[in-house]
């Protein structure tokens, strides 16, 4: 199956995330760097506030991003539909995430009329130390 093909580039979509979420701190909010056909890609800044005991980023932070990358893709995919909503999450936790900027790279697995099925993959240290992978479904605003 062809990947689907996009409607918003990288700017357009941080123009969507930033009037949804008018009021969040713009040096702390993730940016999309990349828009390509069933895929994003979007890098949240390091900041103190991060880390868990254990000097690994916490897990909330990590599930966070890959929440707005999911939203992220679907929205570069379906453009101004701002009420696309979580309806499911599942995360899974391969090793910690040292500190650093955290990268997530989204993929879109399925795009239907009702619900969008994103994988979302992340790391701090490289892509092939993935710290996080997880499965993200998006309900879709009906006409």
């Amino acid at each position: 199956m062809a990947a689907p093909i996009p409607v918003l580039d990288a700017a357009g979509v941080n123009a969507l995330l930033q009037k949804a979420f008018p009021d969040a701190p713009p040096a702390a909010f993730p940016t999309v760097v990349e828009v390509t056909p069933g895929r994003v890609k979007v890098v949240a800044p390091y900041r103190d506030g991060l880390l868990r005991p254990g000097g690994v980023i916490s897990g909330p932070a990590l599930m966070s991003l890959s929440d707005t990358a999911a939203y992220a893709l679907v929205l570069a995919h379906i453009g101004d539909q701002l009420m696309a909503v979580t309806s499911s999450l599942t995360m899974h936790f391969l090793r910690g995430a040292r500190p650093g900027d955290i990268h997530a790279e989204a993929e879109m697995l399925r795009l239907g009329r009702r619900n969008a099925v994103c994988e979302v993959r992340l790391w701090t240290e490289g892509r092939d130390r993935l710290a996080a992978q997880a499965t993200v479904t998006y309900a879709l605003p009906q006409p």
